[in-house]
Parts: C-alpha cells; sequence; structure tokens
C-alpha cells in the first residue's frame, strides 16, 4: 500500500473514531479528542465538559472505552486521558452540540439560535456567527446567518482567533446543519487593544475566587488515569441532558423576532 493510501486510510480511521466518541459520550459534553502515538501505546486526551461521566463509577466507563479503541478501532496500548473544558461556552463543538440537542427536542431553530448567542457572548467571547441551514420551515431549503460582537472573516487573523465547528441533526422536516464560528479575546493579536467597559463596583472577580486548574489521577486497574479539572464552577447539572432540559425552561422566556413583530402590530 502507497504512502498517500496510508494516510488516507489513518484519517478516515480517525473520522470514525470521533464519529463514535461524539455519540458514545455525548452526555459527558464531549468537545475533542487529541491522538498521538508514543513508543509505548496511543495517548487519547479527551476533551469534555464533565469528565466523572467518561470515567464512570469505579472507572467502569474508562475500561470499557479503552477496550473499545483497542479492539473496535485497532488503537495499540490505548492510554486516556480526560481533560475537563475551562469554558465550556467558548467551544464551537459542545455549544454545536447543545443547540442541536435543542432542536432535536422541538426547540424552534430561531429561539435555540438566540439562546445560543446569548450564552457564548455572555462565556466572554469577541464575537460569534451561527449559520443554520436545511429545511427550516418548508419544502425549500434555506439558510440564516446570526452574528454578534467582533468576527474578522478573513485573513491571517481569523486563522489565529477564530474557532469552528459544524453539527448535523435530524428533526422531521429533514436534515439540519449547523455552523458555529467563535472569536476568542484570548487569542487575539497584541497589536491590537480590546476597549473594555467599567463595570459597577463588586462585580469583578479576582485573585481568591478565580478559576483554578487541578491535575488528579486515579487508579484503573493498576493503570494510572489523568484527569484536569477546574475548580470554582459551579454547575447544577449533572450531565449534559439535564443541562440541556434546564435550558428549554429557561429559554420559554426568550422573545424572539416573530413574536416581537406580532406586539408590534
Amino acid at each position: 500500500m502507497s504512502a498517500v493510501k496510508n494516510v488516507i486510510k489513518d484519517n478516515y480511521n480517525m473520522m470514525l473514531l470521533k464519529d463514535y466518541l461524539r455519540e458514545a459520550i455525548k452526555d459527558a459534553g464531549f468537545s475533542h479528542a487529541e491522538i498521538s502515538k508514543t513508543p509505548v501505546g496511543t495517548r487519547v486526551a479527551l476533551h469534555v465538559t464533565r469528565p466523572g461521566i467518561v470515567i464512570g463509577r469505579k472507572g467502569s466507563g474508562i475500561r470499557a472505552l479503552t477496550e473499545k479503541l483497542a479492539t473496535d478501532f485497532g488503537l495499540k496500548n490505548p492510554q486516556i486521558s480526560v481533560v475537563e473544558i475551562e469554558k465550556p461556552e467558548l467551544a464551537p463543538s459542545v455549544m454545536c452540540n447543545r443547540m442541536a440537542s435543542h432542536l432535536e427536542r422541538g426547540t424552534a431553530f430561531r429561539r435555540a439560535t438566540m439562546w445560543t448567542l446569548k450564552q457564548i457572548m455572555e462565556g466572554g467571547a469577541m464575537g460569534v456567527q451561527i449559520t443554520i441551514s436545511g429545511k427550516l420551515r418548508g419544502d425549500r431549503s434555506a439558510f440564516e446567518k446570526h452574528t454578534q460582537g467582533i468576527l474578522p472573516r478573513a485573513g491571517h487573523h481569523a486563522e489565529i482567533i477564530v474557532d469552528e465547528d459544524i453539527a448535523h441533526v435530524k428533526t422531521a422536516m429533514g436534515l439540519i446543519g449547523i455552523r458555529i464560528r467563535i472569536a476568542r479575546k484570548e487569542k487575539l493579536i497584541p497589536e491590537f487593544e480590546m476597549r473594555v467597559e467599567k463595570t459597577k463596583k463588586g462585580k469583578q472577580v479576582q485573585g481568591e475566587n478565580a478559576e483554578k486548574i487541578k491535575v488528579e489521577e486515579i487508579d484503573v486497574e493498576g493503570a494510572k488515569v489523568e484527569v484536569v479539572k477546574v475548580e470554582g464552577k459551579e454547575d447544577t447539572a449533572k450531565s449534559e441532558s439535564e443541562r440541556i432540559a434546564l435550558e428549554a425552561k429557561k429559554m420559554e422566556s426568550l422573545e424572539t423576532l416573530e413574536e416581537e413583530e406580532t406586539k408590534l402590530k
């Protein structure tokens, strides 16, 4: 087999693996996986919002996932590490999955779009663009773009600052595609300066209350699994499905453009 075919085969297997992980640990808020080969085996770093769901009770989830990666995907001696995402609202893959879950529950696409825009901007993004396409209202396919904040669209700045991801969701009307592009302030080029508005006293959180990153190691049948956790975060939901259900209740109070138009009439 030629080198080109080997590259194509490896990329195809990685695509199948990431598609499997997206479905298998969807409830843990899966974002992406970093896979690297080492002399000892294959190192797999899973970036999720809730590491406890991936690990499972007494490491049962990690054991099952390790066996699956070794048998079905041919990874040699997979060594899994779980990394907690510091800011899920700034991860395009996480927000794509959340918005797709809302559409699967029957939420109107514009209501879900406006809610996702609000969550991302409140999470500290510099700008966001959400593109939704498919059979949104009738038999004909259409697409809509919703943008908020500052979002570079082309050039070197856009490649550095902007992260994006795409998700697809099956609805009664047909297949709908979601594309989210997020510009992060942390990746802003030094020669540019962001103007921050002054807030009221007592609103800023500094020093002692800032979030801290903690690395833990747990033993799973003699093997060590690294878990990177972010301290100082408060989240009442224990899983992504619970969070989606809570957000659906809050989303009912959100006014869409159609509701505003009917009030003006």
